[in-house]
């Protein structure tokens, strides 16, 4: 899948109101969320007790952290877009995150985003892009929300 080369406002603009792509899909694995759980030091273990989580949790194995699911954005939206001519691009905000569909260990989840809006703000970009987590073969998924980003192009 080829990226989508986005190399001014104008060019972003045009996107408005429409799709602008879906990431490859990625594994979630065990690894993952151990280091997630290191990083955020939240050892939950409906995400690290795999003996556990086979007998006590309704998934019978364990779920990647919320957290570390909406974390992917940057990495999967850098599948999708490259934004050129920028010198600084900075994470603005998130609203009506919602966490619909836990992500089991073993999934493969996809961000699938379109852009809701784009203003020029005084020469910084800030794109509202409606932000979906797909999980692969689930209908739900895993989280919706509106990332917001500033582009400050130059």
């Amino acid at each position: 899948m080829a990226k989508v080369i986005i190399n001014s406002f104008e060019d972003f603009a045009a996107y408005t109101g429409k799709e602008i792509g879906a990431s490859e899909y990625l594994k979630i694995t065990q690894e993952q969320i151990n280091k997630f759980a290191d990083a955020t030091l939240d050892h939950q273990w409906i995400h690290t007790d795999t003996a556990r989580a086979s007998t006590d949790s309704p998934f019978q194995k364990t779920i990647a952290h919320g957290y570390l699911t909406l974390s992917l954005v940057p990495y999967l939206w850098g599948q999708i877009v490259e934004v050129n001519n920028i010198k600084m691009l900075v994470n603005y905000g998130i609203d009506g995150l919602k966490f619909n569909q836990p992500v089991v260990v073993d999934s493969e989840v996809c961000l699938r985003v379109k852009l809701n809006s784009i203003a020029n703000l005084r020469g910084i970009a800030k794109a509202e892009l409606n932000a979906v987590m797909e999980i692969k073969g689930n209908s739900k998924p895993a989280f919706s929300s509106t990332i917001i980003l500033l582009y400050h192009f130059l």
